[in-house]
């Protein structure tokens, strides 16, 4: 990062402010008002932060206009041809792809630290039996910190990335067990044969009682969708994590937090929307109405799955995805009424001018749900598979903010409330 020689000039009632204007290595600069209150006695309004940038990051760098993802400077689609989950894990977490060495010790790391502790099975009972995985998930993952936390010194970076390692390897066990639980079935272990996805395959569908053979087509599937959702820049729940953690707090009670706030149907919850919305729409036949009612400025509804809030252009994991959909669709030969309207409704938005001229084009939300269901898996399950995904992220951000040496965050407000006023005299 860089100062530029410009400055930014700020009128007010004090004279002017001269901040200075920073540069990073991509995206627009930010003008620093970090001593906006202190010297000039101002404060920046920006409500939800979005022309905020809340701290400085090498993680992960998205071009909105251009439809551009990079993890630490690699293009999300050349990570999803070549590379996979865990090594994309060991990517963001570290800054540089593994050689092979390392590669082996990071999967090893992670292979064995893949069990829950048995006291932490039976924390699942406190749930009720149909409580939704998300639920569980908030609660198991939040109370792992009684397990790892007088042992750990958040201070010593060897002891931050032994707790990253265990939340990566056991949140594919926690996911599973969660889902099994939700529907009353025992909880397969880990078997550390197994890569990350299949692993997670085996628990996720597998029986105690019985052999479990995972299908190489849905584990990559699988894989895929966890390196596509690994990270994405500072969104709610990333920076849900960062603020947590800006305080010093557990890394398990950070990632139980980010949890929380990925499961906020504005976040997490999109592709469990799309489907919802599919399911509505009944036959293909409604279709032409559906289109017709998301043209309509006066109509509330929305057509989910389309657009997104950061991409001002396409997605650039929606064309991934929606190849590896197409895979697992011809591999399994599944013939589902619902996927049938999917797939007509893609095909006409992405015709209609419209939909061309807004640039509102199937995004990775669309496809992930259609993926998902294609592989068996309930909505339910979708926004936790999300969780298991973005855990990766989540440790990547704890650790950079953990290595800077971060202070605690307090953003401000502009109070709009009653000016002084005394209570009452009731004499």
């Amino acid at each position: 990062m860089e100062k530029q020689r410009y400055k930014a000039i700020i009128s007010g009632e004090n004279g002017e402010a001269s901040l200075p204007i920073l540069k990073g290595t991509m995206g627009p600069p930010a003008v620093d008002i970090q001593q906006l209150n202190a010297e000039h006695g101002l404060l920046a309004f920006d409500p939800g932060f979005r022309s905020t940038a809340s701290c400085q990051s090498a993680i992960t760098y998205i071009d909105a206009d251009e439809g551009v993802l990079l993890y630490r400077g690699y293009p999300i689609e050349e990570l999803a041809e070549h590379s996979n989950f865990i090594e994309t894990a060991y990517l963001l977490m570290f800054g540089e792809l593994p050689n092979k060495a390392e590669y082996e010790d990071f999967w090893h790391s992670i292979s064995r630290h893949s069990l829950l502790h048995e006291q932490v099975l039976l924390f699942y009972r406190g749930f009720r039996r149909d409580a939704h995985p998300m639920a569980i998930m908030i609660g198991v993952v939040g109370a792992m910190s009684a397990f790892y936390h007088e042992d750990m010194n958040i201070q010593d970076r060897d002891d931050r990335i032994n707790a990253g390692i265990r939340l990566i390897a056991k949140m594919p066990t926690i996911a599973a067990g969660s889902y099994a639980y939700s529907i009353g079935r025992p909880l397969r272990y880990p078997r550390n044969d197994l890569g990350y996805s299949a692993n997670f395959l085996q628990m996720l569908f597998g029986v105690p009682s019985e052999d479990f053979v995972v299908d190489p087509v849905l584990v990559r599937a699988m894989d895929m969708i966890l390196l596509l959702h690994a990270d994405h820049e500072q969104n709610a729940s990333t920076s849900t994590v960062r603020l947590a953690a800006s305080s010093g707090a557990n890394p398990f009670a950070c990632i139980a937090a980010g949890i929380a706030s990925l499961w906020g149907p504005a976040h997490g919850g999109a592709n469990e929307a799309v489907l919802r919305m599919l399911m509505e729409i009944e036959k293909p036949e409604n279709i032409p109405n559906v289109i017709a009612r998301a043209k309509d400025k006066d109509d509330p509804f929305r057509l989910m799955g389309f657009g997104h809030r950061v991409y001002r252009n396409f997605d650039p994991r929606s064309r991934v995805i929606q190849k590896m959909t197409r895979e697992a669709l011809d591999h399994l030969g599944i013939d589902d009424p619902l996927l049938e309207i999917a797939m007509k409704l893609e095909e006409i938005a992405l015709k209609d001018e419209y939909f061309v001229e807004r640039k509102l084009y199937p995004n990775v939300d669309f496809y992930s749900g259609i993926l998902l269901r294609v592989m068996g898996l309930p909505m339910t399950m979708f926004t936790a598979i999300f969780a298991l995904a973005r855990t990766v992220g989540w440790v990547s951000h704890w650790l950079e903010l953990s290595d800077e040496g971060h202070g605690i965050d307090r953003p401000r407000q502009l109070y709009i409330g009653e000016k002084l006023r005394h209570y009452p005299n009731k004499k």
